[in-house]
């Protein structure tokens, strides 16, 4: 009897198929299968946000926004957008990039007191020249176009680093690898049009130095779309990412041929490469290829990522190389 795993790949396996078929054929006739998938367990309610987009015939790029704007607007969720844990003087800075299948993308760093900065990232894509606006300039950026201000640290953030402060009162930031600090919801999706688009948030690691910016705002570490390959999102320790220039990485790697999930494989293996202290971090990449296929894969096991199609949802434990 098939499990909802193998019923699930199933249908990606006959989606995928459809697609090369498509490939040939009216794509008003043949719509694509749209999919979504996110990264770790907070991106099934991400993915559950996302889905009436994709489902009612949106665009994949209307469909990461809101999936990020999810997990940005949740106070439980420690690591992305209102709530997440501050830096070391206890200010919650948050990063945001997105991108679309017209390979236009926007991204913000060092965003304070704007609970959506994945918002304020598109706004940058569509509105400005630019690809980045940081700091002080993305703020007052974010609020010339009406976005409202308010307080990020909640009760719960507050008390978490009033605690560490007192345990740590040399520590000049801290890398954890454990689930609580995974720091980061990336997405990509495929619409029925056939479009890629992904988008990555987060609050960052938290008591990091203060202006630490990791991989997720930047186009290529933290996540890349190629409309004519693949997309591919990453998470983790930043400085690791972006050595690595992994999502890019991934895409590429699927270009050459690989399946998403070998292409994350091998990604992961260049991780390691760059970063002699690998074990002691966490990398973890998802990816979905033109064809609806989807994989991920990680450095150290505990890394989930989250699917939905119209088969349904599904959290799905990584392959990692450690063991």
């Amino acid at each position: 009897m098939p499990t909802r795993r193998t019923f699930l790949g199933t249908t990606l396996a006959a989606a995928a198929s459809a697609t090369q078929w498509t490939a040939a054929a009216s794509t008003n006739e043949n719509p694509m299968q749209p999919i979504i998938l996110s990264t770790w367990r907070h991106g099934l309610p991400a993915n559950e946000a996302a889905w009436p987009v994709l489902a009612d015939g949106g665009s994949a790029l209307d469909a990461v926004e809101a999936g990020a704007r999810q997990s940005e607007s949740d106070p439980d969720n420690a690591t992305v957008g209102l709530g997440g844990r501050p830096d070391r003087d206890g200010n919650v800075t948050l990063d945001a990039c997105i991108m679309g299948p017209d390979g236009n993308c926007g991204s913000v760093a060092c965003l304070t007191e704007i609970e959506n900065p994945i918002s304020v990232a598109r706004l940058v894509m569509e509105q400005t020249p630019h690809v980045m606006l940081v700091g002080q300039g993305a703020l007052e950026f974010a609020i010339e176009r009406g976005f409202p201000r308010r307080d990020l640290l909640t009760p719960n953030s507050r008390a978490e680093w009033e605690k560490w402060q007192a345990e740590h009162p040399d520590a000049v930031g801290q890398r954890q690898i454990n689930v609580e600090n995974h720091d980061t919801i990336g997405l990509v999706a495929l619409d029925a049009a056939g479009d890629l688009a992904g988008a990555c948030t987060t609050s960052g690691l938290a008591w990091k130095l203060p202006g630490r910016v990791g991989d997720s705002p930047i186009i290529g570490a933290g996540m890349y779309a190629d409309n004519e390959v693949g997309a591919a999102a990453a998470t983790g320790v930043g400085e690791a990412v972006i050595r690595a220039v992994g999502s890019f990485l991934v895409v590429e790697l699927m270009r050459q041929g690989h399946g998403p999930t070998d292409a994350c494989r091998l990604a992961c293996e260049r991780v390691v490469a760059k970063n002699p202290d690998w074990r002691e971090l966490q990398v973890g990449f998802i990816a979905l290829s033109k064809s609806g296929e989807v994989g991920g894969y990680a450095l150290q096991p505990g890394f989930q990522y989250a699917v939905r199609s119209a088969a349904g949802e599904e959290l799905v434990d990584a392959a990692s190389i450690a063991n």
